[in-house]
């Protein structure tokens, strides 16, 4: 029987604040960090991996919270806890002691995501399919009972997340094969960052037509004209037809993302993203009434379920953008997947960073397939760094996610890239600045 035994601990960094990539207004200088896992088995079965995402200085405290979490499933066997995942979930999340420093939030629910996430790693390999694919492949009574509905059933119920997926059923095998053949339409950011001059934007864009994207993504929140001198440069290049979105990372107040968002209005976004504080949910809904038709995007820094109920409840965003680090495992991505759902919000998950790709191509796909049934709405984010450190990295062709098929959560780094990456004695610190 396939027994954690050990649970590894690892705090990888990568220095990418020496190149600016994933500059943007509140966060000028990341360098993409992860707080790594491995869980170890007694057997010599596939051992899980799993990650959260930082973006450098406090990735070490991420590290502490997921040794405090470690001694609650070393020693557990796989199928305790997948037989009843709702369960296990709320085990991990209620530990009595633990749960006072979240609850549900901060390093804690980071270093949940990922304890939870390299669970569902392991349960697929084990057997022998993607995460999307075990999903899609449960029935709603299957899938229901991997979900902790507590503090949401005002919002769904179990019955109704078992309706809502029966509905979809008929279609997934359809769907499904589209999937295969087509991939899953994606948006890029890598020409968008804050940080990067003119030249490089021209030529990110230009390079990523060519590659046959449609939807380009651009980070604003400095100074308002110099926003949309590149807002102009980018329109130039990418013209009129293909799609252009905005992200201001949380630097400005509610009445002054209406007034700014009128100064941008004319090169047609289709979202404003994280515009005002992201635990603002009022502050979201005001925004949104008042800069419509452009829509309002958020979700990377929302914490947990209640908070997505509640943007859903206060009609507060029409784009989703849950995270699949920060909420706490995939079971918990999976319960607002369905209330999105169910409020008719379009799920379009955060991307970018490490390993982040990794985990949503997983969530679009489950999404599109077992839950939604539409496109309508939804892209996935794509940025193209750091995807060479893993062992099945996203595969992009023509601007959209190819199907992953190696069983797993795709999450696995080469033990190269983790040595060289470890902080702070990997090679990639050591080198000069």
């Amino acid at each position: 029987m396939t027994t954690i035994n050990r649970v590894e601990i690892q705090d990888i960094r990568f220095p990418t604040s020496r190149s600016l990539d994933g500059s943007d207004a509140m966060n000028a200088a990341p360098d993409y960090s992860a707080a790594y896992v491995i869980l170890h088995t007694n057997d010599g079965s596939p051992e899980g991996h799993g990650l959260t995402f930082t973006i450098g200085r406090g990735n070490e405290i991420v590290v502490t919270a997921i040794q405090s979490l470690a001694p609650l499933i070393e020693g557990r066997t796989l199928s305790s806890m997948t037989d009843n995942m709702g369960h296990f979930w709320r085990e991990i999340t209620g530990d009595s002691q633990l749960r006072w420093i979240g609850p549900d939030k901060g390093a804690i629910h980071l270093a949940t995501a990922a304890i939870v996430n390299a669970v569902w790693d392991m349960w697929a390999k084990n057997e022998g399919k993607p995460v999307w694919k075990l999903l899609v492949d449960m029935t709603p009574e299957q899938l229901v009972r991997c979900l902790d509905f507590r503090f949401v059933t005002d919002a769904l119920t179990p019955e109704e997340a078992i309706c809502l997926l029966r509905r979809q059923s008929a279609g997934k095998a359809d769907r499904e094969a589209e999937m295969r053949r087509d991939g899953y339409p994606g948006y890029t950011t890598s020409a968008g960052w804050l940080g990067y001059s003119d030249e490089k934007v021209r030529s990110l864009a230009r390079e990523a037509l060519a590659e046959g994207w449609t939807h380009f993504k651009q980070k604003i929140g400095g100074d308002t004209e110099e926003d949309a001198h590149r807002a102009a440069l980018l329109r130039e290049e990418i013209g009129w037809d293909n799609v252009l979105m905005m992200d201001a990372n949380q630097v400005w107040e509610v009445d002054e993302t209406v007034t700014k968002m009128r100064r941008l209005a004319e090169f047609d976004p289709l979202w404003i993203e994280e515009p005002t504080s992201p635990d603002d949910i009022l502050g979201h809904a005001e925004i949104r009434h008042r800069v419509a038709p452009i829509g309002v995007a958020t979700g990377e820094h929302c914490h947990n379920k209640v908070m997505f109920k509640q943007f859903f409840q206060a009609d507060a965003i029409d784009y989703c953008q849950l995270d699949a680090a920060r909420l706490g495992g995939l079971n918990e991505v999976i319960l607002v997947t369905l209330m999105a759902a169910k409020f008719g919000v379009p799920i379009c998950p955060h991307g970018g960073g490490v390993g982040l790709c990794e985990y949503t191509q997983h969530i679009s796909l489950f999404d599109y397939i077992a839950v939604s049934g539409s496109l309508e709405g939804r892209v996935l984010e794509y940025v193209d760094h750091l995807h060479e450190h893993f062992i099945d990295p996203v595969i992009i062709k023509r601007g959209r996610y190819q199907v992953p098929e190696a069983p797993g959560y795709s999450i696995a780094m080469h033990a190269e890239s983790q040595a060289q990456h470890r902080f702070p004695e990997g090679a990639a610190w050591q080198e000069e600045t």
